[in-house]
Protein backbone atom coordinates (compact mmCIF):
# COMPACT_ATOMS: atom_id res chain seq x y z
CA UNK A 1 0.00 0.00 0.00
CA UNK A 2 1.40 3.34 -0.79
CA UNK A 3 2.43 5.57 1.64
CA UNK A 4 1.23 9.21 1.19
CA UNK A 5 4.17 11.97 0.74
CA UNK A 6 4.43 15.75 0.78
CA UNK A 7 7.51 15.66 -1.70
CA UNK A 8 5.24 16.29 -5.30
CA UNK A 9 8.19 17.66 -7.52
CA UNK A 10 9.88 14.58 -8.15
CA UNK A 11 13.47 15.05 -10.23
CA UNK A 12 13.07 12.07 -12.73
CA UNK A 13 15.84 13.93 -15.18
CA UNK A 14 18.30 10.81 -16.35
CA UNK A 15 17.38 7.63 -14.95
CA UNK A 16 14.33 5.70 -15.56
CA UNK A 17 12.92 5.35 -11.87
CA UNK A 18 9.94 4.87 -10.67
CA UNK A 19 8.20 8.28 -9.49
CA UNK A 20 5.80 5.94 -7.50
CA UNK A 21 8.69 4.40 -5.86
CA UNK A 22 10.55 7.45 -5.16
CA UNK A 23 7.27 8.93 -3.42
CA UNK A 24 7.35 5.86 -1.15
CA UNK A 25 10.71 5.77 0.04
CA UNK A 26 10.28 9.50 1.17
CA UNK A 27 7.21 8.51 2.95
CA UNK A 28 8.66 5.61 5.11
CA UNK A 29 11.51 7.37 5.96
CA UNK A 30 9.58 10.62 7.20
CA UNK A 31 7.66 7.96 9.14
CA UNK A 32 10.57 6.54 10.51
CA UNK A 33 11.81 10.34 11.40
CA UNK A 34 8.51 11.28 13.23
CA UNK A 35 8.55 7.70 14.78
CA UNK A 36 12.07 8.66 16.35
CA UNK A 37 11.05 12.20 16.99
CA UNK A 38 8.44 11.48 19.47
CA UNK A 39 10.71 10.27 21.55
CA UNK A 40 13.32 13.00 21.03
CA UNK A 41 10.29 15.49 22.34
CA UNK A 42 10.04 13.87 25.34
CA UNK A 43 13.81 13.74 26.48
CA UNK A 44 16.85 16.51 26.89
CA UNK A 45 20.60 15.54 27.48
CA UNK A 46 23.40 17.55 29.77
CA UNK A 47 24.66 18.56 25.90
CA UNK A 48 21.86 20.52 25.17
CA UNK A 49 21.35 22.07 28.33
CA UNK A 50 24.94 23.30 27.92
CA UNK A 51 24.23 24.88 24.48
CA UNK A 52 22.10 26.77 25.88
CA UNK A 53 23.89 28.05 28.29
CA UNK A 54 26.56 29.22 25.66
CA UNK A 55 24.16 31.03 23.40
CA UNK A 56 23.25 32.68 26.42
CA UNK A 57 26.76 33.82 26.73
CA UNK A 58 28.51 31.18 28.79
CA UNK A 59 32.04 30.62 28.37
CA UNK A 60 35.67 29.93 29.48
CA UNK A 61 36.40 27.21 32.03
CA UNK A 62 36.58 27.34 36.05
CA UNK A 63 40.04 26.74 38.51
CA UNK A 64 40.42 22.59 36.94
CA UNK A 65 40.13 24.10 33.26
CA UNK A 66 36.59 22.30 33.31
CA UNK A 67 34.42 24.41 30.78
CA UNK A 68 32.02 26.72 32.84
CA UNK A 69 28.73 25.23 30.70
CA UNK A 70 30.01 21.42 32.24
CA UNK A 71 30.46 22.99 35.90
CA UNK A 72 26.78 24.81 35.66
CA UNK A 73 24.72 21.64 34.47
CA UNK A 74 26.49 19.30 36.47
CA UNK A 75 25.73 21.72 39.57
CA UNK A 76 21.96 21.78 38.93
CA UNK A 77 21.94 17.97 37.75
CA UNK A 78 23.78 16.92 41.13
CA UNK A 79 20.80 18.84 43.25
CA UNK A 80 18.52 16.64 41.27
CA UNK A 81 16.98 20.00 39.68
CA UNK A 82 17.64 20.03 35.77
CA UNK A 83 14.06 17.70 34.88
CA UNK A 84 12.97 21.34 34.00
CA UNK A 85 15.67 22.60 32.31
CA UNK A 86 19.08 24.69 32.72
CA UNK A 87 17.37 27.51 31.21
CA UNK A 88 14.68 28.63 34.09
CA UNK A 89 17.62 27.75 36.68
CA UNK A 90 19.94 29.45 35.29
CA UNK A 91 18.10 33.07 34.65
CA UNK A 92 16.91 32.72 38.40
CA UNK A 93 20.75 32.48 39.40
CA UNK A 94 21.10 35.41 37.09
CA UNK A 95 18.40 37.23 39.20
CA UNK A 96 19.76 36.50 42.38
CA UNK A 97 23.37 37.22 41.61
CA UNK A 98 22.46 40.23 39.91
CA UNK A 99 25.07 39.83 36.96
CA UNK A 100 25.65 38.73 33.70
CA UNK A 101 25.69 35.34 32.42
CA UNK A 102 29.40 35.11 32.29
CA UNK A 103 29.32 36.57 36.06
CA UNK A 104 26.62 34.24 37.12
CA UNK A 105 28.26 30.98 35.92
CA UNK A 106 31.82 31.72 38.16
CA UNK A 107 29.41 32.50 41.18
CA UNK A 108 28.05 29.10 40.24
CA UNK A 109 31.49 27.42 39.85
CA UNK A 110 32.91 28.75 43.12
CA UNK A 111 30.13 27.51 44.92
CA UNK A 112 28.51 30.70 45.74
CA UNK A 113 24.89 30.90 45.00
CA UNK A 114 21.91 30.92 47.17
CA UNK A 115 20.25 28.50 46.26
CA UNK A 116 17.30 29.92 48.74
CA UNK A 117 17.29 33.24 47.51
CA UNK A 118 16.66 31.11 44.09
CA UNK A 119 13.18 30.05 44.97
CA UNK A 120 12.42 33.19 46.35
CA UNK A 121 12.34 34.51 42.23
CA UNK A 122 8.69 34.66 40.82
CA UNK A 123 7.89 32.67 37.49
CA UNK A 124 6.88 35.55 35.90
CA UNK A 125 10.25 37.60 36.60
CA UNK A 126 12.34 33.76 35.55
CA UNK A 127 10.17 34.12 32.46
CA UNK A 128 11.02 37.43 31.65
CA UNK A 129 15.13 36.86 32.01
CA UNK A 130 14.24 34.05 29.86
CA UNK A 131 12.89 35.92 27.54
CA UNK A 132 15.77 38.47 26.92
CA UNK A 133 18.75 35.84 27.08
CA UNK A 134 16.49 33.60 24.24
CA UNK A 135 16.20 37.34 22.30
CA UNK A 136 20.25 37.56 22.96
CA UNK A 137 20.47 34.09 21.71
CA UNK A 138 18.79 34.25 18.45
CA UNK A 139 20.68 37.41 17.78
CA UNK A 140 23.73 35.54 17.36
CA UNK A 141 22.35 33.08 15.19
CA UNK A 142 20.23 35.25 13.34
CA UNK A 143 23.94 37.28 12.89
CA UNK A 144 26.02 34.31 11.23
CA UNK A 145 23.09 33.67 9.12
CA UNK A 146 23.37 37.38 7.50
CA UNK A 147 27.33 37.64 7.63
CA UNK A 148 27.20 34.19 5.29
CA UNK A 149 24.68 36.02 3.17
CA UNK A 150 27.06 38.94 2.97
CA UNK A 151 29.72 36.73 1.99
CA UNK A 152 27.62 35.09 -0.71
CA UNK A 153 25.98 38.28 -2.12
CA UNK A 154 30.30 39.73 -2.34
CA UNK A 155 32.11 36.61 -3.55
CA UNK A 156 28.86 34.46 -5.24
CA UNK A 157 29.15 30.40 -5.35
CA UNK A 158 31.58 28.75 -6.62
CA UNK A 159 30.99 26.09 -9.46
CA UNK A 160 29.81 23.18 -8.12
CA UNK A 161 31.51 20.24 -7.63
CA UNK A 162 32.44 22.65 -4.76
CA UNK A 163 36.39 21.33 -3.67
CA UNK A 164 36.68 20.11 -0.17
CA UNK A 165 39.49 19.99 1.62
CA UNK A 166 41.25 18.72 4.92
CA UNK A 167 43.97 19.61 7.08
CA UNK A 168 44.45 17.43 10.04
CA UNK A 169 47.57 18.14 11.71
CA UNK A 170 47.10 18.25 15.39
CA UNK A 171 48.09 22.39 15.77
CA UNK A 172 45.37 24.91 14.69
CA UNK A 173 48.43 27.23 13.61
CA UNK A 174 49.92 24.66 11.10
CA UNK A 175 46.06 24.10 9.59
CA UNK A 176 46.16 27.18 9.14
CA UNK A 177 49.07 27.43 6.97
CA UNK A 178 47.77 24.37 4.81
CA UNK A 179 44.68 25.87 4.51
CA UNK A 180 45.73 29.16 2.95
CA UNK A 181 47.68 26.90 0.39
CA UNK A 182 44.97 24.49 -0.30
CA UNK A 183 42.96 27.83 -1.02
CA UNK A 184 45.29 29.17 -3.57
CA UNK A 185 45.62 26.21 -5.00
CA UNK A 186 41.66 26.14 -6.03
CA UNK A 187 39.75 25.04 -2.38
CA UNK A 188 36.63 25.70 -1.76
CA UNK A 189 35.86 24.26 1.49
CA UNK A 190 38.43 23.50 4.27
CA UNK A 191 37.82 21.26 6.75
CA UNK A 192 39.73 20.99 9.82
CA UNK A 193 39.46 17.51 10.85
CA UNK A 194 39.26 16.65 14.53
CA UNK A 195 41.60 15.23 16.99
CA UNK A 196 41.07 11.21 17.53
CA UNK A 197 38.32 10.34 19.47
CA UNK A 198 37.07 13.95 20.60
CA UNK A 199 34.04 12.59 19.62
CA UNK A 200 33.92 10.35 23.37
CA UNK A 201 34.45 13.57 25.07
CA UNK A 202 31.52 14.85 27.00
CA UNK A 203 32.95 18.29 26.99
CA UNK A 204 33.93 20.97 24.58
CA UNK A 205 38.24 21.54 25.09
CA UNK A 206 38.88 25.62 25.91
CA UNK A 207 41.32 27.58 23.83
CA UNK A 208 43.54 27.57 21.19
CA UNK A 209 45.18 23.51 21.05
CA UNK A 210 48.47 22.70 19.41
CA UNK A 211 48.32 18.79 19.71
CA UNK A 212 46.31 16.77 18.60
CA UNK A 213 46.39 12.91 17.45
CA UNK A 214 45.27 12.56 13.95
CA UNK A 215 43.78 16.21 13.85
CA UNK A 216 43.06 19.29 15.45
CA UNK A 217 40.77 19.78 18.97
CA UNK A 218 37.41 21.45 17.93
CA UNK A 219 37.42 24.35 19.91
CA UNK A 220 35.81 27.54 19.72
CA UNK A 221 39.11 29.30 20.04
CA UNK A 222 40.29 27.13 17.26
CA UNK A 223 37.31 27.94 14.71
CA UNK A 224 38.04 31.81 15.03
CA UNK A 225 41.34 31.38 14.55
CA UNK A 226 40.54 30.11 11.45
CA UNK A 227 37.84 31.15 10.28
CA UNK A 228 39.69 34.69 10.29
CA UNK A 229 42.61 33.18 8.32
CA UNK A 230 39.90 32.05 5.71
CA UNK A 231 38.35 35.11 6.05
CA UNK A 232 41.45 37.10 4.73
CA UNK A 233 42.41 34.82 2.01
CA UNK A 234 38.71 35.17 0.98
CA UNK A 235 39.38 39.07 0.57
CA UNK A 236 42.60 38.79 -1.13
CA UNK A 237 40.96 35.76 -3.55
CA UNK A 238 37.87 37.39 -4.10
CA UNK A 239 36.52 33.88 -3.07
CA UNK A 240 33.79 32.75 -0.78
CA UNK A 241 35.82 29.95 0.79
CA UNK A 242 33.66 28.07 3.59
CA UNK A 243 34.73 25.89 6.74
CA UNK A 244 33.85 23.16 8.05
CA UNK A 245 34.78 21.10 11.28
CA UNK A 246 32.82 18.44 13.41
CA UNK A 247 29.43 18.67 15.09
CA UNK A 248 29.14 14.50 16.34
CA UNK A 249 30.05 12.78 19.10
CA UNK A 250 28.88 13.44 22.77
CA UNK A 251 28.69 17.79 22.00
CA UNK A 252 27.02 17.79 19.16
CA UNK A 253 24.84 21.11 19.73
CA UNK A 254 27.62 22.54 21.99
CA UNK A 255 29.74 22.09 18.75
CA UNK A 256 27.10 23.58 17.32
CA UNK A 257 26.50 26.45 19.27
CA UNK A 258 30.48 27.87 19.17
CA UNK A 259 30.24 27.04 15.47
CA UNK A 260 27.31 29.72 15.14
CA UNK A 261 28.84 31.92 17.28
CA UNK A 262 32.26 31.58 15.13
CA UNK A 263 30.63 32.08 11.96
CA UNK A 264 31.12 28.31 10.35
CA UNK A 265 29.84 27.20 7.30
CA UNK A 266 29.59 23.27 7.60
CA UNK A 267 29.56 21.11 10.31
CA UNK A 268 29.77 17.20 9.90
CA UNK A 269 26.47 16.24 11.78
CA UNK A 270 24.88 13.01 11.42
CA UNK A 271 22.65 10.85 13.08
CA UNK A 272 24.03 7.63 12.92
CA UNK A 273 28.21 7.59 12.98
CA UNK A 274 28.39 8.33 16.44
CA UNK A 275 26.27 5.54 17.76
CA UNK A 276 27.66 2.82 14.83
CA UNK A 277 31.22 3.72 14.82
CA UNK A 278 32.02 5.76 18.62
CA UNK A 279 29.46 3.21 20.27
CA UNK A 280 27.85 6.44 21.45
CA UNK A 281 23.94 6.05 23.02
CA UNK A 282 21.28 6.28 20.26
CA UNK A 283 19.10 7.79 22.55
CA UNK A 284 21.29 10.60 23.32
CA UNK A 285 22.98 11.25 19.81
CA UNK A 286 18.95 11.15 18.57
CA UNK A 287 18.25 13.96 21.46
CA UNK A 288 21.79 15.82 20.93
CA UNK A 289 21.28 15.82 17.36
CA UNK A 290 17.96 17.47 17.06
CA UNK A 291 18.94 20.42 18.65
CA UNK A 292 22.46 20.74 16.66
CA UNK A 293 20.42 20.93 13.70
CA UNK A 294 17.71 23.71 15.01
CA UNK A 295 20.64 25.63 15.43
CA UNK A 296 22.27 25.22 12.12
CA UNK A 297 18.88 25.04 10.30
CA UNK A 298 18.10 28.99 11.86
CA UNK A 299 22.24 30.21 11.32
CA UNK A 300 22.22 28.73 7.82
CA UNK A 301 24.99 25.97 8.74
CA UNK A 302 25.06 22.89 6.25
CA UNK A 303 25.35 19.38 7.75
CA UNK A 304 27.21 16.81 6.41
CA UNK A 305 26.29 13.51 6.64
CA UNK A 306 28.52 10.12 7.39
CA UNK A 307 26.61 7.59 5.46
CA UNK A 308 30.08 6.94 3.74
CA UNK A 309 31.20 5.07 6.72
CA UNK A 310 28.84 2.29 6.30
CA UNK A 311 30.93 1.05 3.64
CA UNK A 312 34.16 0.92 5.69
CA UNK A 313 32.59 -2.51 7.68
CA UNK A 314 30.18 -3.40 4.77
CA UNK A 315 30.35 -4.38 1.16
CA UNK A 316 29.58 -1.67 -1.08
CA UNK A 317 27.30 -3.57 -3.61
CA UNK A 318 25.67 -5.81 -1.51
CA UNK A 319 25.01 -2.76 0.80
CA UNK A 320 24.36 0.14 -1.04
CA UNK A 321 20.96 0.15 -0.23
CA UNK A 322 21.53 0.65 3.44
CA UNK A 323 23.39 4.23 2.44
CA UNK A 324 20.59 5.71 0.26
CA UNK A 325 18.16 4.49 3.51
CA UNK A 326 20.13 6.29 5.43
CA UNK A 327 20.59 9.39 3.61
CA UNK A 328 16.65 9.55 3.13
CA UNK A 329 16.29 9.16 6.88
CA UNK A 330 18.52 11.71 7.20
CA UNK A 331 16.56 13.90 5.26
CA UNK A 332 13.54 13.43 6.57
CA UNK A 333 15.16 14.13 10.04
CA UNK A 334 16.64 17.02 8.82
CA UNK A 335 13.38 18.64 7.63
CA UNK A 336 11.64 18.06 11.25
CA UNK A 337 14.69 20.11 12.30
CA UNK A 338 13.70 22.93 9.89
CA UNK A 339 16.91 22.14 7.56
CA UNK A 340 15.69 22.86 3.66
CA UNK A 341 17.41 21.97 0.63
CA UNK A 342 20.54 23.46 0.37
CA UNK A 343 21.66 22.73 3.70
CA UNK A 344 21.22 19.11 3.40
CA UNK A 345 24.94 17.89 2.54
CA UNK A 346 23.50 14.29 2.38
CA UNK A 347 27.20 11.79 2.10
CA UNK A 348 28.05 8.93 -0.27
CA UNK A 349 31.05 7.20 -1.45
CA UNK A 350 32.99 6.06 -4.16
CA UNK A 351 34.12 2.68 -2.56
CA UNK A 352 33.13 -0.57 -4.51
CA UNK A 353 36.50 -2.97 -4.90
CA UNK A 354 38.44 -1.94 -8.02
CA UNK A 355 38.77 -5.93 -8.62
CA UNK A 356 34.63 -5.83 -9.24
CA UNK A 357 33.74 -5.83 -13.31
CA UNK A 358 32.02 -3.01 -14.03
CA UNK A 359 32.19 -1.16 -10.94
CA UNK A 360 32.76 2.05 -12.16
CA UNK A 361 29.04 1.72 -13.70
CA UNK A 362 28.05 0.75 -10.49
CA UNK A 363 29.38 3.41 -8.87
CA UNK A 364 27.70 6.06 -11.44
CA UNK A 365 24.45 4.69 -10.70
CA UNK A 366 24.41 5.41 -7.02
CA UNK A 367 25.69 8.48 -7.85
CA UNK A 368 23.03 9.52 -10.20
CA UNK A 369 20.61 8.02 -8.04
CA UNK A 370 21.33 10.13 -5.14
CA UNK A 371 21.50 13.13 -7.40
CA UNK A 372 17.65 11.86 -8.48
CA UNK A 373 16.65 11.58 -5.51
CA UNK A 374 17.86 14.36 -3.70
CA UNK A 375 18.41 17.17 -6.61
CA UNK A 376 18.20 20.17 -4.43
CA UNK A 377 20.67 18.76 -1.69
CA UNK A 378 24.25 19.73 -1.95
CA UNK A 379 25.73 15.94 -1.66
CA UNK A 380 28.57 15.43 -0.15
CA UNK A 381 30.83 12.31 -2.34
CA UNK A 382 33.26 11.26 -0.45
CA UNK A 383 36.76 9.32 -2.15
CA UNK A 384 37.99 5.64 -2.39
CA UNK A 385 39.63 4.78 1.11
CA UNK A 386 38.81 1.24 2.00
CA UNK A 387 40.76 -0.16 -1.16
CA UNK A 388 43.55 2.48 -0.94
CA UNK A 389 47.27 0.78 -0.74
CA UNK A 390 50.53 2.01 -0.42
CA UNK A 391 51.19 2.22 -4.26
CA UNK A 392 50.44 6.15 -4.52
CA UNK A 393 50.26 5.61 -8.40
CA UNK A 394 47.21 3.40 -8.26
CA UNK A 395 45.91 5.34 -5.65
CA UNK A 396 45.71 8.38 -7.66
CA UNK A 397 44.08 6.43 -10.70
CA UNK A 398 41.11 5.43 -8.34
CA UNK A 399 40.75 8.72 -7.05
CA UNK A 400 40.57 10.28 -10.86
CA UNK A 401 37.98 8.20 -11.31
CA UNK A 402 36.29 9.02 -8.74
CA UNK A 403 37.17 12.60 -9.89
CA UNK A 404 35.06 11.44 -12.80
CA UNK A 405 32.17 10.03 -11.40
CA UNK A 406 31.53 13.13 -9.68
CA UNK A 407 31.56 15.71 -11.73
CA UNK A 408 29.26 13.49 -14.47
CA UNK A 409 27.07 12.81 -12.04
CA UNK A 410 26.93 16.71 -10.98
CA UNK A 411 27.53 15.77 -7.11
CA UNK A 412 27.70 19.18 -4.69
CA UNK A 413 30.25 18.90 -2.26
CA UNK A 414 33.29 16.99 -3.87
CA UNK A 415 36.07 15.56 -0.82
CA UNK A 416 39.14 15.59 -2.34
CA UNK A 417 41.03 11.68 -2.56
CA UNK A 418 44.49 11.85 -2.12
CA UNK A 419 47.18 9.42 -3.41
CA UNK A 420 48.88 8.75 -0.10
CA UNK A 421 46.29 8.65 2.29
CA UNK A 422 46.80 5.05 3.29
CA UNK A 423 49.98 5.60 4.13
CA UNK A 424 50.10 8.49 6.48
CA UNK A 425 48.86 11.94 7.47
CA UNK A 426 49.26 14.17 3.81
CA UNK A 427 51.19 16.37 3.22
CA UNK A 428 50.88 19.92 1.58
CA UNK A 429 52.13 18.59 -1.89
CA UNK A 430 50.42 15.62 -2.31
CA UNK A 431 47.13 17.73 -1.42
CA UNK A 432 48.18 19.89 -4.15
CA UNK A 433 48.70 16.64 -6.28
CA UNK A 434 44.96 15.71 -5.50
CA UNK A 435 43.65 19.19 -6.50
CA UNK A 436 45.37 19.28 -9.48
CA UNK A 437 43.38 16.04 -10.27
CA UNK A 438 39.97 17.49 -9.75
CA UNK A 439 41.30 20.93 -11.38
CA UNK A 440 42.21 18.83 -14.66
CA UNK A 441 38.40 16.48 -14.64
CA UNK A 442 36.56 18.77 -13.54
CA UNK A 443 37.35 21.04 -16.47
CA UNK A 444 38.21 18.74 -19.12
CA UNK A 445 34.95 16.70 -18.27
CA UNK A 446 33.03 19.74 -17.46
CA UNK A 447 29.88 19.04 -19.78
CA UNK A 448 29.88 15.47 -19.91
CA UNK A 449 27.04 14.27 -17.39
CA UNK A 450 24.75 16.83 -19.74
CA UNK A 451 25.85 15.16 -22.97
CA UNK A 452 25.81 11.65 -22.36
CA UNK A 453 22.44 9.28 -21.91
CA UNK A 454 22.03 6.19 -19.91
CA UNK A 455 21.09 3.14 -21.92
CA UNK A 456 17.69 1.89 -21.16
CA UNK A 457 17.56 -1.38 -19.19
CA UNK A 458 21.47 -0.67 -19.10
CA UNK A 459 23.39 -2.05 -16.00
CA UNK A 460 23.55 1.48 -15.05
CA UNK A 461 19.67 1.73 -14.93
CA UNK A 462 19.33 -1.74 -13.69
CA UNK A 463 21.93 -1.19 -10.90
CA UNK A 464 19.92 1.95 -9.85
CA UNK A 465 16.61 0.27 -9.76
CA UNK A 466 17.88 -2.53 -8.03
CA UNK A 467 18.64 -0.45 -5.00
CA UNK A 468 15.63 1.73 -5.17
CA UNK A 469 13.98 -1.48 -4.56
CA UNK A 470 16.23 -3.02 -1.79
CA UNK A 471 15.82 0.81 0.08
CA UNK A 472 11.77 0.02 -0.28
CA UNK A 473 12.19 -2.89 1.76
CA UNK A 474 14.61 -2.09 4.29
CA UNK A 475 12.81 0.91 5.19
CA UNK A 476 9.40 -1.09 5.49
CA UNK A 477 11.33 -3.34 7.92
CA UNK A 478 12.64 -0.44 9.56
CA UNK A 479 9.49 1.29 9.72
CA UNK A 480 7.71 -1.93 11.58
CA UNK A 481 10.82 -2.00 13.95
CA UNK A 482 11.49 1.39 14.53
CA UNK A 483 14.64 2.98 14.03
CA UNK A 484 16.55 2.19 17.60
CA UNK A 485 15.49 -1.18 16.85
CA UNK A 486 16.91 -1.28 13.57
CA UNK A 487 20.29 -0.35 14.62
CA UNK A 488 20.15 -3.03 17.69
CA UNK A 489 19.69 -5.94 15.22
CA UNK A 490 23.12 -4.27 13.28
CA UNK A 491 20.64 -3.59 10.20
CA UNK A 492 23.66 -0.26 9.34
CA UNK A 493 27.09 -1.63 8.77
CA UNK A 494 26.55 -4.78 10.42
CA UNK A 495 27.36 -3.09 13.64
CA UNK A 496 24.58 -3.62 16.68
CA UNK A 497 24.03 -0.66 19.85
CA UNK A 498 21.36 -0.94 21.84
CA UNK A 499 19.65 1.66 22.78
CA UNK A 500 19.95 0.97 26.44
CA UNK A 501 23.81 0.76 26.14
CA UNK A 502 26.77 3.15 24.98
CA UNK A 503 28.76 6.10 25.87
CA UNK A 504 26.92 9.28 27.41
CA UNK A 505 23.16 7.09 28.28
CA UNK A 506 23.89 8.86 31.74
CA UNK A 507 23.49 12.16 30.42
CA UNK A 508 20.07 11.71 29.31
CA UNK A 509 16.82 12.97 30.84
CA UNK A 510 12.80 13.16 30.94
CA UNK A 511 11.53 16.46 30.11
CA UNK A 512 9.90 17.88 33.64
CA UNK A 513 5.77 18.98 33.36
CA UNK A 514 7.52 22.54 33.61
CA UNK A 515 10.93 22.16 30.88
CA UNK A 516 12.16 25.17 29.21
CA UNK A 517 14.12 25.64 26.52
CA UNK A 518 12.91 28.99 25.16
CA UNK A 519 15.60 28.77 22.06
CA UNK A 520 14.27 25.77 20.80
CA UNK A 521 10.72 27.12 21.11
CA UNK A 522 11.55 29.78 19.43
CA UNK A 523 13.34 28.69 16.20
CA UNK A 524 9.94 26.12 16.11
CA UNK A 525 7.74 29.01 16.18
CA UNK A 526 9.64 31.03 12.99
CA UNK A 527 9.58 27.83 11.10
CA UNK A 528 11.74 27.79 8.12
CA UNK A 529 13.89 30.43 7.57
CA UNK A 530 14.45 31.74 3.98
CA UNK A 531 18.51 32.93 2.75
Amino acid sequence: MLISAQWEDIFMARLKIDPKQTKQVKALSFKIAKDIQKFIDKHSSVSVERSILRLYGVDGVNADNTPLPNVVVDFFKTKKMLDNGISPLFAAAMLVANRDAQTTAKIIADNLLDLEQMKKISPGDIKQKESELCEQAIGVLDKTRLVKNDKRNTFGNPPSPWKYLIVATGNIYEDRTQAISAVESGADIIAVIRSTAQSLLDYVPYGATTEGFGGTFATQENFKIMRKALDDVCSRMKRYVRLVNYSSGLCMSEIASCAAIEHLDMLLNDSMYGILFRDINSQRTFIDQYFSRLICARAKIIINTGEDNYLTTSDAVENAYTVTASQLINEAMGKLALLTDAQLGLGHAFEINPKVENGFLYELAHAQLAKELFPNAPLKYMPPTKYKSTDIFFSHVMDTMFNLSSITTHQGIHLAGILTEAIHTPLMQDRLSALKSINYVFHTAKSLGDEIEFKKDGIIEKRANQVLSEVEKFLEEISDSGLMKAIAAGKFANIRRSPDQGKGLDGVFKKGNNYSNPIMERIVKDGVIDG
